[in-house]
């Protein structure tokens, strides 16, 4: 049985370049190589999708890093264990994993968990920051789209019949936003 070596690199961003991974794919010798400009938050991407689908049995799924394959230890497990119950290894270049020896399964599970741990961090911190910056008066989030005399405007126009359409191409925004506006107005 042939057995092949499929490579998967991501980057985030169309900004961002491949050429970087898939050099070091190309030069670990993958038969297959698949790319994908993806968030790495999202456990389903196109051609990761497809790239599994590729492996069969005895087949190595090789990687760059850990954190081109998934950003959770939860979804970077749930992969694993689809590659192991499907007879599948994993290789990662940069970081000595590779699925096929016990050391590297357990190296796998280590890493995956600091970089979900370096994560929880991040969202920690952001959150903190967040919180200063409510604390100071700043508020955040999307400036708001409609003034508060816009929207006595389109209180006005609506009650004397003008249509919800009508009043959303006319101050350039989305019906729904009419109608959270209509309800902040009642």
């Amino acid at each position: 049985m042939t057995t092949y070596r499929v490579g998967y690199g991501r980057v985030s961003t169309a900004d961002q370049s491949h050429s970087s991974q898939e050099d070091a794919l190309t030069a670990a010798g993958v038969d297959r190589l698949f790319l994908d400009t993806f968030t790495g938050t999202k456990a389903h991407r196109p051609e990761l999708d497809k790239a599994l689908e590729a492996c069969r049995r005895g087949d190595t799924l090789v990687v760059t890093r850990l954190d081109r394959l998934g950003r959770s230890t939860k979804d970077l497990l749930e992969c694993v264990t689809e590659l192991d119950a499907r007879g599948v290894n994993l290789q990662v270049l940069e970081q000595p994993v590779d699925t096929s020896t016990a050391e590297g399964r357990l190296f796998f599970t280590m890493i995956s968990a600091f970089a979900e741990f370096e994560h929880s961090l991040m969202k920690a911190r952001t959150m903190d920051g967040l919180a200063a910056a409510r604390a100071r008066g700043r508020v955040g989030g999307r400036k708001a789209k409609l003034s508060d005399r816009k929207i006595s405007d389109i209180r006005v126009r609506y009650d004397s019949g003008e249509t919800v359409q009508a009043l959303a191409t006319y101050f350039d925004v989305s019906r729904p936003t009419i109608y959270r506006a209509l309800e902040r107005q009642s």
